[in-house]
């Protein structure tokens, strides 16, 4: 089975002039065409508004990276972090015209009354981290705009909203519990639960932290970068001992109400980004809230709308739950030609978040492809179900080239670099293996272990337009 990221110039098809603010409420839309046409930038919401969505567009980067809109992401992203003034509380704006610069209004009506969501805030710094490492583009260290961003996001943000329930070492970043347009804590806005924290507002402010621990190293700021990796490891170990434990019980929470109550059961977003945001210590606990996931996931649980079921892929595979990510990933696909739980918007198939989440669960998950363009290093590794033998993707980009990556099954990789730079392949395989075999020489194994998880790799350098094959030595 092969598959093709496609040409680096697709675009999602979005009009370049047209109305502004056209949303599904009265007196929508001026009719005046933006004024410097479409910003650049991929669609990330409804068809029936003129607006691309925070929330829609951080889990589309990847994607729409694979697919050549390296600098959509960046002008998007930097739109995002710009509009996180300090009159806004350093929150981003939800929703942004297809001018890349003006505020949809349907989401918009005052500085101080907008729909704002805890945890974007704190995607928008990892998605940042995210598109660093595939392209290695300086400008995620060295315009003030993002750098600002990630300082104020990691910084006066939480400061700013932390202050109803106490957590002693630690700052949480909290909503107000009185709805979207004054600042919820969750991506879960059906729930009518008045929520002050939530679980993926708290595992995206662990990533947020680390991705500043990662981007401040990058830009030799090393006491940024100490001091970020210290918050991540601070909160973690809180969430862990003490926020995520129901006292008394030992069940597991998943948010608290703006008068402190623990909430437990299934959350949707403020449950499955928990462990998908790698918040949750390895070992039998997280292994027992992944399955409680699914099973909540496949029955009465289930989310209505598509683009939320688009996360589970992503779940799984970053704890290696291959079969259940594929699972979803079928689901997802099947869904296609379903209409969408809001009739305006037409098919799930044409939600943009499905086919930019399909692209990048095969390559990020299927394939296990971890760039890092700066260092100029990737990582691989399979994570392909039973009924899929052996899968590639070619040219993938990554930094100022490509790579082209082939498993067939769990023991054998071959690595292609596209680029005119060398770079240094990290073949990993899940388990301890004593021997490994690169371009046919058995070599022993470097022990790895990686979010609990304990792999043998073997590091080989590959000059540009080189291939390289390891396998597990028999």
């Amino acid at each position: 089975m092969e598959t093709h990221p496609g040409p680096r110039n697709v675009k999602h098809p979005v009009p370049q002039h047209g109305p502004r603010t056209r949303h599904e409420l009265p007196h929508s839309g001026t009719g005046i065409p933006v004024p410097s046409g479409r910003g650049a930038g991929q669609w990330a919401g409804y068809a029936h508004r003129t607006g691309d969505y925070s929330r829609d567009f951080a889990h589309q980067l990847a994607g729409a990276h694979i697919l050549g809109l390296d600098q959509e992401n960046k002008n998007m992203l930097r739109s995002f972090a710009a509009s996180a003034t300090e009159e806004h509380k350093y929150y981003p704006v939800w929703a942004l015209n297809f001018d890349a610069k003006t505020y949809l209004a349907i989401d918009y009506r005052s500085p101080t009354n907008f729909v704002r969501e805890v945890p974007a805030t704190f995607e928008l710094v990892e998605k940042a981290n995210q598109a660093f490492r595939w392209t290695g583009d300086r400008d995620y260290l060295d315009d003030p705009v993002f750098w600002s961003y990630y300082q104020h996001a990691t910084g006066d943000f939480v400061t700013l909203h932390d202050g109803q329930i106490p957590n002693g070492p630690v700052q949480v970043a909290e909503g107000t519990g009185k709805g979207i347009f004054q600042g919820a804590a969750s991506y879960n806005e059906v729930s009518g639960e008045p929520l002050a924290e939530a679980g993926d507002a708290i595992g995206a402010q662990y990533q947020a932290y680390r991705a500043l621990a990662e981007l401040a190293l990058d830009k030799r700021d090393l006491s940024t970068s100490r001091k970020a990796a210290e918050q991540a490891r601070d909160l973690k170990a809180y969430f862990n001992q003490t926020w995520s434990v129901k006292p008394g019980s030992g069940e597991f929470v998943r948010a608290y109400t703006v008068d402190g109550t623990p909430l437990t059961g299934f959350g949707k977003e403020n449950s499955w980004f928990m462990p998908m945001k790698g918040i949750i210590d390895a070992g039998p606990r997280n292994d027992a809230y992944l399955d409680f996931i699914d099973a909540e996931a496949t029955g009465a649980g289930r989310p209505r709308n598509i683009e939320a079921i688009t996360y589970l892929p992503d779940t799984f595979f970053r704890h290696n739950r291959n079969e259940t990510a594929w699972k979803w990933m079928r689901h997802i696909y099947e869904q296609r030609g379903t209409g969408h739980v809001n009739s305006r918007q037409g098919l799930n198939g044409d939600y943009p978040e499905v086919p930019f989440t399909l692209v990048s669960q095969t390559v990020e998950g299927l394939m296990g492809i971890q760039p890092d363009a700066p260092r100029h290093t990737v990582a691989t590794q399979s994570r392909l179900p039973a009924d899929i033998g052996w899968l590639q993707v070619a040219g993938v980009p990554v930094g100022d080239g490509t790579v082209t990556v082939r498993h067939d099954g769990h023991t054998s990789t071959t690595f292609t670099n596209g680029s005119r730079t060398p770079r240094v392949w990290e073949a990993r395989f899940q388990g301890e293996h004593r021997r490994l075999e690169v371009n046919g020489h058995r070599v022993l194994g470097l022990p790895k272990v990686i979010d609990g998880v304990r792999y043998t790799v073997a590091l080989v350098p590959v000059l540009g337009g080189r291939t390289a094959t390891v396998k597990v030595a028999s």
